[in-house]
């Protein structure tokens, strides 16, 4: 079993901490699949509050 890359999971981690504020304790505690989904559903509110599409490539 190899360990989750912690410059990923930091970033994650920073990334969730600087929209939602949450602690990093909290955050430590967020399963792998959690933590990613906060990521996604953080990035789908930041791309429609910038109306940008979901895929950057699409005409």
């Amino acid at each position: 079993m190899k360990a989750y890359p912690l410059h990923q999971l930091y970033g994650e981690m920073a990334f969730i901490a600087y929209h939602f504020h949450w602690p990093s304790a909290e955050l430590m505690a967020l399963e792998h699949a959690e933590r990613r989904r906060w990521c996604r559903e953080i990035s789908d509110i930041n791309r429609r509050l910038d109306e940008r599409p979901a895929d950057p490539f699409a005409v």
